[in-house]
């Protein structure tokens, strides 16, 4: 059975990169690596609020970006995701957005995906946040999703 991911808003978004800073190119590498080598080994899976936010985006990049979500299938937010997303702001796991990372991590986790990849290391991909999630989503009964980046996801390559 193939592993399942749900791919956040950053990875199209760096897809796309145009900045020249060494950080942002080697995102930028390691995103393309994983879409165009890695992806394949995965069901891979985003959302409507992927879309939404980055059809909102003011981005140079953004069409570019969007269409490539638009490639794949999309879940959109229940009434269900919107309860586990306020308890998430509740508990102080994630900020108080309606399209961001609180949204991504209860789609990610209801939904029962294997991996959520990003790149939003401040929210997400976060050694020191993992076990306030772990928690919270064991309290709310759900799965927690291993939180990474396509770096991580390409097993080092």
């Amino acid at each position: 059975m193939e592993q399942t991911v749900y791919i956040e808003t950053s990875i199209f978004s760096f897809y796309y990169e145009r900045r020249t800073d060494p950080a942002a190119i080697a995102m930028r590498d390691w995103t393309r690596q994983w879409w165009d080598r890695h992806r394949h080994y995965y069901l891979i899976s985003t959302s409507t609020a992927v879309l939404a936010e980055l059809d909102i985006g003011k981005l140079p990049h953004r069409d570019e970006a969007l269409n490539l979500a638009l490639t794949l299938p999309a879940i959109p937010p229940g009434e269900e995701i919107g309860e586990i997303v306020e308890v998430y702001i509740q508990h102080h796991l994630m900020p108080r957005n309606p399209l961001g990372d609180a949204l991504h991590l209860a789609l990610a986790s209801f939904h029962k995906f294997d991996y959520l990849l990003t790149w939003n290391c401040e929210h997400l991909a976060n050694a020191n946040k993992f076990g306030h999630i772990r928690r919270i989503n064991a309290l709310l009964g759900l799965h927690v999703p291993i939180l990474t980046t396509p770096l991580e996801l390409m097993g080092g390559e």
